[in-house]
């Protein structure tokens, strides 16, 4: 590793690697060519391992003082790298490398081109977004605080990221899901909760997922959150209650229309006339808490974080600097 100090008055960027999802000689040969192009000093390195997540890769890259991170890995990896990196002030320049990369698509960053991400990373525009802060109560008492860039989701969501085979989804990517959506869908088990957004009053509901989220599109495209954008200051809510009756054609129906709904003006307003379908409602809000009768599984970004019987939501407002492509700004999110 290069962990010498950069020369006097010289940029360097700092990178944080997953090599189990990145050809690290690769990437240091596309990293060197773009030192050259851009005149900066060589980068520091910081491999994650099995014994670090992250985290350790991470508060190196930092402590080396760089003008710019370099994430090369999967969501989970950027999402770890990103909550050490968030209030520092230093921009993150992602290289997606994962099965989702949702936090890419929904930045417009390009896919599969490495030499372009790590071009962006180097010279493109800072971009400010939030990040979504939110802590795990377990059942035992005990309580975790971690980050999200995407979504958390509890039900459905949470099950897939938990119960999705790993080997399979690197072969054929969102298709893997299929087996753990059929089967929740056909189980219909539903949970009884609290929840409560703001200051506003507590209430009850029965739902079989809840997903909150910055951005809201999902891997195949399909648009879960239609007013989700990363730089609001809002988180967006949606929850899935599809009931015993015919909800589950309600809520693939409103899903497989949102996208159309939301691509035009016009669109727009068909959508706020619609009536309202029971089986599925969304909601904003700057904080949200949640209460449930009994633990369950909770995903973030991704990733599974085990049960959990609360959790509380909160939106950091541009806590976040992420380098986007040069050029116009054009405001991200789920659209």
């Amino acid at each position: 590793m290069n962990n010498a100090p950069a020369e006097r008055g010289r940029r360097r960027a700092a990178v944080v690697v997953n090599p189990s999802k990145v050809d690290i000689k690769v990437l240091r040969s596309v990293v060197a060519a773009a030192e050259s192009t851009h005149g900066l000093a060589p980068s520091t390195w910081h491999e994650t391992s099995a014994d670090d997540d992250g985290r350790g890769a991470s508060a190196a890259a930092i402590a080396s003082a760089p003008s710019v991170i370099l994430v090369a890995g999967g969501d989970g990896t950027l999402r770890v790298a990103a909550e050490a990196i968030a209030s520092t002030g230093i921009p993150l320049g992602l290289v997606p490398a994962g099965t989702g990369n949702l936090f890419a698509r929904a930045l417009g960053l390009p896919l599969g081109d490495l030499r372009r991400s790590v071009d962006i990373a180097c010279s493109g525009r800072d971009q400010v977004v939030d990040v979504g802060q939110v802590s795990l109560g377990r059942s035992d008492g005990t309580n975790r605080d971690e980050v999200f860039l995407v979504m958390a989701g509890i039900g459905l969501d949470a099950h897939m990221a938990g119960h999705t085979n790993e080997r399979l989804k690197r072969r054929i990517g969102w298709l893997a899901y299929s087996d753990p959506i059929a089967r929740s869908i056909i189980g219909n088990r539903q949970f009884d909760l609290h929840y409560r957004l703001d200051d506003r009053p507590e209430a009850a509901a029965r739902a079989h997922t809840i997903i909150v989220g910055n951005s809201g599109t999902l891997t195949g495209g399909v648009l879960l959150l239609p007013e989700a954008v990363v730089d609001d200051g809002l988180l967006d809510a949606v929850m899935l209650r599809p009931g015993k009756g015919p909800g589950w054609g309600n809520i693939g129906y409103r899903l497989t229309f949102n996208r159309m709904l939301h691509r035009t003006r016009f669109g727009r307003l068909v959508g706020r006339l619609s009536p309202k379908a029971r089986a599925i409602s969304y909601a904003q809000a700057r904080t949200m808490h949640l209460r449930l009768e009994e633990p369950q599984e909770i995903q973030l970004d991704g990733d599974s974080h085990g049960s959990v019987i609360s959790v509380s939501l909160t939106n950091l407002h541009h806590a976040l600097i992420v380098r986007v492509p040069s050029g116009p700004t054009v405001r991200p999110g789920g659209r």
